[in-house]
């Protein structure tokens, strides 16, 4: 039996939230809506410039672990902190969720706790700028055989190969999963980073179970047209997931093919949207529900963490689900 239902490997960032207009963005040369790698300077001088501060653990990866622990899943995250107060506030309120932070705090060296200075405008859209300090050195020497070989689902972040040693460690975590009979997959993260990295992304697509994505990384990971992206992706893909902004979901197995409707909601803050659809579709894949049960699940989850500020549910997501007649 598998010691974690699910695994996640990626940026273990402190995301630290506050309220901007858009006069506030142009005003500091913030591109609306997307997420800006940055250095440590300019970091200190957005963090000195925020009102009303949110602090709360985030990563992309490490937030849909937070969601399936709020649905009872056993979760492990292999992720890389100082031993700062960052750090420590971080691998803390990872275990206090439920998920196993297994690599301890690091000591000693110069590079500081990741964090994210995110800007949410009063469309609810949100404009992350990311520092990523020690977050950056995770490599194959933080990824333990033991856990992603002990993974029923290995999820992992497309941020990761930004550096060289987060794609060794990605794929060595990704080997032992499939070793130990696990599932990997991948969220391809944001289109910038699709351009970035699009050739090792299509050999992934091949080689892993599932991949999430919304239509601009498909369409520029194929650098085509939507439709004509999917279908590629889907001759190509185990299982391949496409989240249509507010419309609708995609998800196409083999001859199986699914399409979920979105339920319009009041956007409050769009901050992991896309991390807990992916929570509630791995919950789906992690307890064999079918491809429709599993997108709507991941709309649910979405549409909770969109109704509130941060990125982690604030709801049982299982009583949401029993709401909506999905168990």
């Amino acid at each position: 039996m598998n010691k974690y239902q699910v695994v996640g490997i990626g940026n273990a960032v402190v995301d630290v939230i506050s309220p901007a207009d858009d006069s506030f963005l142009d005003l500091m040369g913030i591109e609306k809506g997307i997420m800006t790698l940055i250095e440590k300077a300019r970091g200190e001088m957005l963090y000195d410039a925020m009102k009303e501060r949110v602090q709360a653990p985030g990563g992309s990866v490490a937030n849909t672990l937070a969601g399936l622990g709020n649905l009872g899943l056993t979760t492990g995250f292999i992720g890389r902190v100082h031993d700062d107060a960052l750090g420590r506030f971080y691998a803390d309120e990872m275990a206090k969720g439920g998920t196993d932070f297994v690599n301890p705090p690091v000591q000693g060296g110069d590079l500081p706790t990741s964090r994210s200075m995110i800007f949410v405008s009063p469309d609810g859209e949100r404009s992350m700028n990311t520092y990523l300090g020690i977050s950056a050195d995770l490599g194959p020497d933080d990824v333990s055989d033991e856990v992603a070989g002990a993974a029923a689902l290995l999820f992992l972040e497309g941020y990761l190969y930004d550096k060289d040693k987060g794609k060794t460690a990605f794929e060595a975590a990704a080997k032992a999963c499939k070793t130990g009979g696990g599932m990997a997959g991948i969220s391809l993260s944001d289109p910038f980073c699709v351009d970035r990295h699009r050739d090792d992304f299509r050999r992934l697509v091949k080689d892993l179970d599932y991949v999430i994505g919304n239509e601009h990384e498909w369409e520029s990971l194929y650098q085509t047209d939507l439709s004509s992206a999917l279908e590629q992706a889907a001759r190509e893909a185990g299982l391949v997931v496409c989240t249509r902004g507010g419309s609708d979901v995609v998800l196409v197995r083999g001859d199986e093919e699914a399409t979920v409707p979105v339920t319009p909601v009041k956007v409050v803050d769009a901050t992991g949207a896309g991390d807990q659809f992916a929570a509630g579709f791995l919950y789906g894949l992690a307890t064999d529900q079918s491809l429709e049960v599993s997108g709507r699940m991941g709309c649910v989850a979405a549409q909770e963490v969109i109704g509130h500020y941060g990125a982690r549910p604030e709801a049982d997501l299982k009583a949401l689900f029993r709401t909506a007649g999905l168990s």
